[in-house]
């Protein structure tokens, strides 16, 4: 089941974190077909900056309802410290699993 959540920084910027459904992946194209969800961090000026972002990269029916999975700290650090702002990563976590930037799973 799809959730999220948010926590405004000291600087008024905010970073929204969504468990939604993984997007298939063709296997005929070397993407290894995988079903469970992924956790995506966004850092934004807002959270409606946030949830645009995400649509424009074609999540469609992206949407932040409340507040119950806010982003953890360690979540928090790893969104800040990358140049994109965007970050995924499969859900549950997996221990020895990176973050991974959000071209690698729709490209």
């Amino acid at each position: 089941m799809p959730g999220g959540g948010f926590v405004r920084l000291p600087g008024g910027s905010v970073v929204v974190a969504l468990t939604l459904p993984r997007p298939p992946l063709d296997s005929a194209a070397g993407g290894a077909v995988e079903d469970g969800n992924v956790r995506v961090l966004v850092h934004a000026v807002n959270r409606a900056r946030a949830l645009t972002r995400l649509r424009n990269l074609g999540m469609r029916a992206v949407y932040l309802r409340g507040n119950a999975q806010p982003p953890t700290p360690d979540e928090i650090t790893a969104v800040l410290h990358h140049p994109d702002g965007l970050l995924w990563r499969c859900a549950p976590d997996r221990a020895a699993e990176l973050w991974h930037p959000i071209r690698a799973l729709l490209g």
